[in-house]
Order: structure tokens, then C-alpha cells, then sequence
């Protein structure tokens, strides 16, 4: 297990809303299998159960911005998205609480 298989966590206004179901979105690396990130949260967190994981690989957006130069053309970066799906009487995973 790779100790940089978490990148960072997601928080929305929809995953905010998942987050009372408990359902939590991270930012993964694209090389990380399901097995591995179930470990990185398990590990990461001590006392959070993970009863499933899904994941997705979100594809980079195409950018335009108008400038005094011209029009300039760029691309979001892509990225591995692991949607984590706690068991019940698990503990929560407080993303608040290390700011």
C-alpha cells in the first residue's frame, strides 16, 4: 500500500449532503485499486469501517479564456475519484475537524 493513495477529500454541496448518509468522495490516485484505498482510509482514519468503494476517473475539461492577446485554450487536469461508502455504527470521518 502506497502512502500517498489519498490525494485529498472532496467536499460539495452534494457529497456535504452524502456526508449525514454516510457517504464520502476523495480524491485518489489513478494507479489505486479499490483495495488499496479501502486500506488508505482505514489506516488514515482508525475506528472508520469502509463497507464499499466506488470509483471513477473524471476526464479534464476543455478551458477557454479571452485575454488582451487573444483567445487562449487550455484543459482541466483529469483525475481518480473513490466515492466511500461507511459501515453502519462505524465511526465518521470529520474532515472539519483538522482545519
Amino acid at each position: 500500500m502506497s502512502t500517498n493513495t489519498l490525494i485529498k477529500p472532496l467536499v460539495t454541496e452534494k457529497l456535504t449532503s452524502l456526508m449525514e448518509k454516510g457517504h464520502f468522495a476523495f480524491q485518489v490516485r489513478k494507479t489505486a485499486n479499490k483495495i488499496e484505498i479501502r486500506k488508505a482510509i482505514e489506516a488514515r482514519y482508525p475506528g472508520v469501517q469502509v463497507k464499499e468503494v466506488r470509483t471513477m476517473i473524471i476526464r479534464g475539461k476543455r478551458r477557454s479564456q479571452l485575454t488582451r492577446k487573444g483567445r487562449v485554450d487550455g484543459k482541466t487536469a483529469s483525475y481518480k475519484k473513490a466515492l466511500i461508502t461507511l459501515k453502519p455504527g462505524s465511526d465518521q470521518i470529520d474532515f472539519f475537524k483538522e482545519v
